[in-house]
């Protein structure tokens, strides 16, 4: 197979590990830049371009990063439209990346989650921290990553002040319940091809609340509850991620979804747990990537 990964940096762990476990499988694997794809949008026949060449490709992974979403989906999207298989679909990847978006759907589903607020008048804010239970409360950007743009605001007045100074600079926010119980860890479960095929539970440095691993957190192995393990699959079902990093806190009410990644790396992942993930991505990969089907769903 002639596997292309969409990557800005050939050197990080996640795409050098895909690299080796394409390679070992005996597959013709290229790191591709999607920042440099260009497009050529025809009827008759759409191609997707890299340096002056025509890209030529059985399946991609995605990498996207969240500060490139748009353009990267649709470097997605053409490929999709030449039919070539892609891991993570252009509009699954797409729909994860809002936030509220991803939020509202598994909300519809049912699936567990923080109780979380969503206005967009800073005149709003008191009741806003109201409904959602009032301080200690926790702020996201949805713009933010790796735990970037998160706020605990330990008081009311906090609160009031930090939502209010993010709506003056017209930033979308997130408001939700801090879940005290959880003590500044999550779990990650990671889901390939509606499986949860390895998890680690994650640590937040002392005095942060949040467990991301660059901020300073550390990991370990953990054994998902059934309740837990169902909860990652079917998140990353709701939003039609076959490959997906779901991050899970434990409450009194038992675990909650608080993040699903559509593009999740794999360094810390695989160090905790010892499981060669990216050799299942790329398993998954091959069983499923099937010449001529587009995987583009317009009406998704």
């Amino acid at each position: 197979m002639r596997i292309g990964i969409l990557s800005r940096n050939r050197e990080l762990y996640s795409t050098r590990r895909l690299c080796q476990a394409a390679e070992d499988r005996g597959h013709q694997v290229s790191v591709v830049d999607y920042l440099r794809c260009y497009l050529n949008i025809t009827s008759h026949r759409p191609r997707v371009l890299y340096g002056g060449r025509e890209l030529d490709f059985d399946a991609v992974i995605p990498r996207i990063g969240a500060s490139h979403t748009y353009y990267g989906a649709a470097v997605v999207r053409q490929f999709e439209m030449q039919g070539v298989y892609s891991a993570n679909d252009s509009e699954a990847v797409v729909r994860s990346r809002d936030k509220l978006r991803a939020m509202q759907l598994l909300a519809g589903a049912g699936l567990g989650l923080p109780v979380t607020g969503f206005a967009h008048s800073p005149k709003d804010v008191p009741r806003l921290i109201e409904d959602v239970g009032g301080a200690p409360l926790v702020v996201k950007l949805l713009e933010g990553t790796q735990g970037n743009g998160v706020v605990l605001a330990e008081s009311g007045q906090a609160a009031e002040s930090v939502v209010s100074a993010f709506r003056q600079l017209d930033a979308d926010i997130l408001v939700q319940e801090f879940i005290e119980e959880a003590e500044g860890a999550d779990l990650r479960a990671f889901v390939v091809g509606g499986r949860v095929i390895a998890a680690m539970r994650r640590q937040g440095p002392a005095g942060d609340f949040r467990s991301n691993l660059h901020r300073g957190g550390t990991a370990h192995r953990v054994q998902l509850t059934a309740q837990e393990r169902s909860l990652a699959q079917r998140s990353a079902k709701v939003l039609g991620l076959n490959i997906a990093g779901v991050d899970i806190i434990r409450s009194h009410g038992g675990p909650l979804v608080v993040e699903v990644n559509s593009s999740p790396g794999l360094e810390g992942i695989e160090s905790a747990s010892d499981r060669d993930v990216a050799g299942r991505i790329i398993d998954f990969v091959q069983h499923h990537s099937r010449r001529g089907k587009i995987r583009d769903r317009l009406n998704a």
